[in-house]
């Protein structure tokens, strides 16, 4: 299971730090990733995070500005998101998955949070 909190109504450039908290099969999950969805939108690919933490990978618009980690010692997962712009609003997910490998695509993860909102709004 995988919670998501953290978000928030955030100015454009401003910072917001997105939390996600692992329970129950976590010794199952490998990598794991954040995607978002904005209104309208198909859900999309942020950034992924291999086991261990030592690689990570991003979509384009958000090289840079957002920083992705993990501690599995408190079984969690981060997202730091700098400068941020109008177009970051979204529903944010953390999910997981027990293969390895940094997919960037929806499909290839099998386990979702409920999701946590961030406006980007002046």
């Amino acid at each position: 299971q995988l919670q998501a909190s953290g978000g928030g109504l955030v100015q454009p450039g401003g910072s917001l730090r997105l939390s996600c908290a692992a329970s129950g099969s976590i010794f199952s999950i490998n990598t794991m990733g954040w995607f978002r969805q904005a209104p309208g939108n198909e859900r999309e690919p942020v950034a992924a995070i291999t086991r261990s933490g030592g690689i990570t990978v991003y979509t384009d618009s958000v090289k840079g500005r957002f920083t992705i980690s993990r501690d599995n010692a408190k079984n969690a997962l981060y997202l730091q998101m700098n400068s941020l712009k109008s177009e970051g609003t979204a529903v944010y997910f953390c999910a997981a998955r027990t293969g390895a490998g940094l997919p960037l695509a929806v499909k290839f993860y099998g386990y979702w949070g409920q999701g946590t909102l961030v406006t980007v709004s002046s």
